[in-house]
């Protein structure tokens, strides 16, 4: 006598007869029912239901997470270019084969920008590899490079500002600003389409912008008040200027551009993307405000307008 399984209950669980999805998990609790015996005459008992429950062994599910997770450090690691290999992938550009074995071919457009960052490719290839101590010579050498960087377009905008003619209020949130900030919006930009959520885009605008003031700012006037408080026991001064009143204009500014990233999150379910013409309206109100600000400053620093 054998008995056959015809189908599935769904009742209290999944159906087993339905075939899931691959990339879901296994039903971790079903019933079974039998309906009919063969042959013919058999009868069932009263006890055809059976619930099966599944339960997962978490110390399994553990070790296979932690072996996992070593595995693809190994392969980053061994994927990791050396430092001599940096110097080359600096230099030399060619085709390139992605993780599907796919063959991909330089355009025109990578060309041409390797052709004009082929000098600060291999600038930065001094690096150490991150492979080395954890990172952490890589992470202080890149912080050393990309502060002297900033500090000689810096210095270029200062001595461009002197040879045009411009204030230093003004050159300093034109040419100093461009030159300084315009890295910062380049990588939100990178870290938004290779994110899933601009939470990484917005984060490194906004801590770059807090490192400026932070760092910037508040520790040379730290450096130079305990400077003169030993050598002349004089009070270090720094003339507020046109500072207030630029604080007080980019604040009107960013109070606008809040209400429009909430907006944007209201009306499409976040702060980036969403249809076009939302997009270029978004894009051309932002440049807008950046304008005015610029304009007013300017006009405050010449004493067209007066400040606080």
């Amino acid at each position: 006598m054998s008995d056959k399984l015809s189908h599935a209950s769904s009742r209290g669980g999944h159906d087993i007869s339905e075939s899931e999805d691959e990339d879901e998990e296994p039903a971790l609790l079903f019933n079974i029912k039998l309906d009919r015996a063969e042959p013919a005459g058999t009868a069932l008992s009263k006890k055809s239901n059976l619930c099966v429950h599944i339960q997962p062994d978490q110390d399994v599910m553990a070790k296979e997470d932690y072996l996992q997770q070593k595995m693809l450090e190994y392969i980053l690691q061994q994927r990791e270019a050396t430092w001599l290999q940096q110097f080359k992938i600096a230099c030399m550009l060619g085709p390139t084969i992605d993780e599907d074995n796919t063959y991909d071919d330089v355009t025109g457009k990578e060309a041409f920008a390797h052709f004009f960052s082929m000098g600060w490719n291999v600038l930065f290839a001094i690096i150490p590899p991150r492979r080395y101590l954890h990172g952490w010579p890589a992470f202080f050498f890149a912080l050393g490079m990309i502060g002297g960087c900033t500090a000689i377009v810096g210095e270029i905008a200062n001595l461009l500002g002197c040879a045009v003619g411009l204030k230093q209020a003004v050159t300093a949130i034109t040419l100093v600003a461009l030159g300084t900030s315009l890295p910062d919006t380049l990588a939100s930009k990178i870290a938004a389409e290779n994110g899933d959520n601009a939470d990484a885009a917005i984060g490194n605008i906004t801590g770059s912008n807090s490192v400026n003031v932070f760092l910037g700012l508040g520790l040379p006037w730290t450096v130079a008040t305990i400077y003169r408080k030993q050598t002349t026991g004089e009070d270090y001064m720094v003339p507020s200027g046109t500072l207030a009143f630029s604080v007080a204009l980019f604040l009107c500014t960013a109070v606008v551009c809040f209400i429009i990233l909430t907006i944007r999150r209201i009306k499409f379910g976040g702060e980036l993307g969403g249809p076009k013409s939302s997009q270029w309206i978004a894009a051309v109100i932002l440049v807008c405000l950046w304008c005015i600000y610029i304009l007013f400053s300017t006009l405050q620093a010449y004493d067209f307008i007066q400040g606080f």
